[in-house]
């Protein structure tokens, strides 16, 4: 296995999507137990209220379930970084269920990552979970999802 790939995740491995570009990034549900395998790089949690310490980094966004993020910006700037880092390194993006939350966050990444918006439910759906994006708000925070601004951009 070439190093570069020593960082990424296994893409047959369980909640992994690749996006268009050949990024992978792991989508789950933090009411099931940590899957096997290595940790992740950086884990991004959408929850409503901040979560455990765990020991690899991470960062929370507070998201209360079958809604939209509080901070739209900083949710914004945390998928633009974590869009780039799986480039080359684990990224993780949780939520309780891992569907309605982590769903709408994987496709603002196919959005980031060249996925018209229109599409990027359909294409999260396709390749991470059938019932990803579960509120009418979520695929509409995801259809205008490009337009949002990053902190600083």
């Amino acid at each position: 296995m070439p190093a570069e790939q020593a960082l990424t995740w296994d893409p047959s491995a369980p909640g992994v999507m690749r996006l268009p570009s050949g990024r992978l990034v792991r989508g789950r549900g933090l009411r099931r137990p940590l899957p096997e395998g290595p940790a992740p790089a950086l884990a991004l949690y959408l929850l409503g209220r901040e979560p455990s310490p765990v020991a690899w980094e991470s960062r929370w966004l507070r998201w209360p379930d079958f809604w939209l993020p509080s901070d739209r910006a900083a949710t914004a700037d945390a998928l633009h970084e974590a869009w780039e880092r799986a480039g080359d390194e684990r990224v993780e993006v949780a939520c309780g269920g891992g569907r309605g939350r982590t769903g709408t966050a994987l496709a603002c990444l196919a959005v980031l990552d060249g996925v018209p918006a229109g599409e990027a439910v359909g294409y999260v759906r396709t390749h991470y979970a059938p019932h990803a994006v579960e509120t009418p708000w979520q695929r509409r925070f995801v259809s205008r999802f490009g337009q949002v601004r990053r902190p600083g951009g």
